[in-house]
């Protein structure tokens, strides 16, 4: 199919009433849940998870996409009107935005946030249409043996790039691999870790493991912790948004500059998404600024850039999901699970067997950034009253919606006590630093790499060197132990600068 057919197959797909209804109820969704502090989109994927299982496949890929990159453009409005992030990607919007809303410059800020993630997405938007065919292509020739070491080295990414901890990042990717492979063995029938319970012999449902541990454990911190920020003073009208030409002109390049990080940290699997997008473009704009000072007290450079660079990587990091089936992040990992679960496999074959998903997909991003663009000035005032819900009300919704998801995705009642149980131990390994997004990757990245190791070992005789004998293998092995030796080297020279710190 050539690009052009695939632009005009994408349009077809994208323009259908179903998607329109289903792309606008996801940004609408990513949007209030963006603005509300303790939330957050992974918390939303997982509550409409199981939606998504009784719609068409590209309508529920396409609000849950919507729901990711809906956050994105929420996130930023109450780290700027109250400096509590929506998002955790949002997080650094706060440095800058904040102290512009206390100089009377909120409305500035907030539009040229919305702009600056317009542009953002545009730009991966690009990317993932230009790249995607290409990569998929390349990746057709892949072996099994190639596709276990890309798997292993996206897990090995997601678990020693976790900052300060990777001791603690490898623990969360091995308990998701413990959760990934409960239930039966699909090659010899063999139980495994189920207790004699025949609920688990079909292994733990998706929605359970997200559920527990991006609703219920975030539900159970909450209890008692007071929400803190100042209060919101007068009303955000359309009149007072405008920046000025000069803030436009000074948040140009920053913007540019932020697309540009975002994008390349996006494609790559395990970098941390739009966190590590957002602080990474941060830091940019510091070190090339003219006034560095100015940074922490109202830069233009320091909102327009992270914003950019964060939902630029949000959309970019769609590229190796859909053409590799490796998620780059705990919200890509629930996105996977949702294909895998109406029987569509993430990879290369997905342009070629199902290309009215991907292109649909890929349009349907820029419907729902324009709808963004659209509603999101107009409903500065909605989102700003949103911010004032009394937790009181808001976390037992939450609960009611947990369970009513659970229940809903088999009607078994055991899989709301199993939510609650393992959200209960969920909150327990969390207090204990484990990381919920490696976790997340170990769960659902198991079963495939599992199969694909022994599919490599059946098709190799039982050779083991069939790993390191293809090029492409060898590579992503040789990349995951280089990964390995300078995290390893990177704690390593750490702990002696501290050592020498306190003598």
């Amino acid at each position: 199919m050539s690009f052009a057919d695939g632009l005009l197959l994408g349009f077809e797909t994208a323009l259908s009433a179903q998607n329109l209804l289903y792309c606008l109820l996801g940004v609408t969704v990513g949007m209030v849940v963006g603005v509300l502090p303790g939330i957050g989109h992974l918390t939303a994927i997982s509550l409409l998870l199981p939606l998504t299982f009784h719609a068409p496949v590209t309508a529920g890929l396409v609000m849950l996409a919507g729901i990711y990159y809906g956050a994105q453009y929420g996130g930023s409005i109450a780290s700027i009107m109250v400096n509590l992030p929506g998002t955790a990607s949002s997080a650094v919007i706060c440095l800058d935005g904040y102290p512009m809303t206390k100089q009377g410059r909120a409305g500035a800020a907030l539009i040229i946030t919305t702009l600056a993630s317009f542009f953002g997405s545009l730009v991966a938007i690009m990317l993932l249409v230009a790249l995607s065919p290409p990569l998929a292509r390349a990746a057709l020739s892949f072996h099994s043996a190639d596709y276990f070491a890309m798997m292993a080295l996206g897990l090995v990414a997601a678990g020693t790039l976790i900052q300060g901890r990777p001791l603690i990042g490898v623990a969360s990717v091995a308990l998701g691999l413990v959760f990934g492979i409960i239930g039966t063995d699909t090659s010899s029938g063999a139980l495994r870790f189920t207790f004699g319970a025949p609920q688990l012999f079909d292994g733990i449902n998706i929605v359970v493991v997200a559920m527990a541990f991006f609703g219920v454990s975030e539900v159970i911190s909450s209890i008692g912790r007071p929400r803190v920020g100042p209060a919101v003073n007068g009303a955000v009208t359309l009149r007072s948004l405008m920046p000025t030409r000069a803030d436009l002109r000074e948040s140009w390049w920053p913007m540019v500059r932020g697309a540009g990080v975002g994008s390349g940290v996006g494609i790559l699997p395990g970098a941390g998404g739009g966190s590590m997008a957002a602080f990474m473009a941060y830091a940019v704009e510091k070190r090339v600024s003219r006034t560095p000072e100015r940074f922490g007290s109202g830069a233009v450079a320091g909102i327009s850039a992270p914003e950019a660079a964060n939902n630029a990587a949000a959309q970019a990091a769609f590229i190796p999901t859909l053409t590799l089936g490796i998620p780059g992040d705990a919200i890509m990992a629930l996105i996977l699970g949702a294909l895998l679960v109406h029987g569509v496999t993430p990879g290369p074959t997905v342009l070629a067997e199902q290309p009215e998903l991907f292109w649909g997909l890929a349009v349907s991003f820029l419907i729902g950034n324009l709808m963004l663009l659209v509603l999101n000035i107009p409903l500065m005032q909605v989102w700003v009253k949103l911010l004032q819900i009394p937790p009181r009300y808001l976390f037992p919704a939450i609960t009611l919606f947990i369970a009513i998801g659970c229940y809903s995705v088999a009607n078994a009642p055991f899989d709301v006590l199993m939510v609650a149980g393992l959200g209960m131990a969920a909150y327990v390994l969390l207090a204990l630093g484990f990381e919920p997004a490696p976790l997340l990757l170990g769960y659902v990245l198991g079963p495939l790499i599992e199969e694909n190791f022994r599919r490599a070992m059946l098709l190799s005789r039982g050779d083991a060197m069939v790993f390191v004998e293809r090029p492409i293998s060898a590579a992503f092995l040789a990349a995951a132990v280089a990964l390995v030796v300078w995290v390893a080297l990177g704690a390593r020279r750490e702990r002696t600068l501290r050592a020498k710190g306190e003598t």
